[in-house]
């Protein structure tokens, strides 16, 4: 999709903090961490969101999920735990509609979501 930012990073088009990277997913740093660790893992093929998973394009997504624990332990966070994020849709949390995961880590979250009654942690 030639709008689409993390298309344009896949492309080469803009430049990342690569983590990780096959024919199929590439893994960069967040620009803006919420974590010491915080590292996006999509497919490089262009899915909006979690909607979209299909026939056609759960190959892609399953690699962008195997990529997770290669990124958490090249990340050093595999041992200690990490937490997974995927928003979906403007009420979830989405402000780029292409698939991506959230890897978060480096630090205690806990059990539950945010630390407080917001999602400002």
């Amino acid at each position: 999709m030639s709008d689409c930012i993390f298309c344009k990073i896949a492309a080469g088009e803009i430049p990342a903090d690569k983590v990780y990277e096959d024919d199929k997913v590439l893994a960069f740093r967040d620009n803006h961490p919420r974590a010491p660790t915080h590292v996006l893992v999509i497919p490089k093929k262009h899915i909006a969101s979690l909607n979209e998973a299909s026939g056609d394009n759960i190959p892609d997504i399953a690699a962008a999920v195997a990529a997770i624990p290669q990124v958490a332990k090249a990340d050093g966070v595999a041992e200690s735990g990490y937490r997974v994020i995927s928003n979906c849709g403007e009420d979830g949390g989405q402000t780029v509609f292409h698939l991506h995961f959230h890897v978060l880590g480096g630090r205690s979250f806990g059990p539950k979501l945010f630390r407080g009654d917001t999602a400002e942690d």
